[in-house]
């Protein structure tokens, strides 16, 4: 397959961005009054814009996604690894109740800000470690979703592919105190979907839902557990997508 020129593919993206966001808002505003009334629209719209956003990267840029592993259903908390926006919208395009836990700027972000208090975000000041893990914990008491499926990024932030970030605490608190299944995500889109880049590259970018993590282990071992899970499969994903061997050597625990 002859490779496209980097001009034509910058562009090809450039179109795509700009569909990207004027979908958002066209979306936002249909849905706007029927997600006030009842959030079972805003999770409609939020699965229908994921969805063609999927579908226009294929289709304007040859960025396909695949989802693999068993797609979560009912009460779960996902611990995904978190490379760009594009692995958020892969999750939320398969999964039925989708909320996260997110940094407390996206609250007051247009369209985000107002779907994401709808479906039961959970907003944490991440520059406050203590006082974040609070807030959430108390969000969490305070307006739990037992039939939903709660999505934190272990590592608090998206980490570019080849790059390494500590995992936090926050994940194994939740791992204890939800009485639900835990499923850990590995991701490699980050290799196609750069942050803060108009540029996408083709390629197959893949979210994997993983085997659910026991229950009932002690915090340390939950999370030892979690990032060598999370980390060795994500690796493997990315070599898959074509990153160097010690790009991704990088990124092992340890």
């Amino acid at each position: 397959m002859k490779k496209t020129p980097e001009w034509i593919q910058w562009t090809r993206s450039l179109v795509f961005v700009v569909q990207m966001y004027l979908v958002m808002a066209g979306l936002a505003l249909l849905f706007a009054l029927p997600a006030a009334m009842h959030r079972r629209y805003a999770f409609v719209a939020i699965r229908l814009y994921c969805r063609w956003i999927r579908w226009s990267a294929d289709l304007l840029v040859g960025l396909r996604s695949e989802i693999r592993g068993q797609v979560p259903t009912g009460p779960a908390l996902i611990c995904s690894k978190h490379q760009s926006f594009f692995d958020i919208l892969i999750i939320c395009s398969v999964i039925d109740r989708p909320r996260f836990v997110m940094k407390k700027q996206l609250k007051n972000v247009p369209i985000i800000g107002y779907y994401a208090r709808i479906i039961g975000c959970i907003v944490v000041d991440r520059g406050r470690k203590s006082l974040a893990v609070k807030q959430m914990m108390r969000q969490i008491d305070r307006n739990g979703d037992s039939k939903g499926q709660l999505v934190i990024f272990p590592q608090g932030t998206r980490v570019k592919p080849g790059a390494s970030a500590p995992y936090k605490i926050g994940a194994a608190l939740l791992y204890n105190r939800l009485e639900c299944q835990c499923i850990p995500a590995a991701t490699n889109v980050g290799v196609f979907w750069p942050r803060r880049a108009i540029m996408r590259r083709q390629g197959l970018a893949v979210v994997e839902f993983l085997d659910p993590i026991t229950s009932g282990l002690l915090q340390r071992d939950f999370m030892v557990t979690l990032e060598s899970t999370v980390e060795s499969h994500s690796n493997r994903l990315m070599k898959e997508a074509g990153l160097g061997r010690g790009q991704v050597e990088r990124t092992l625990p340890g």
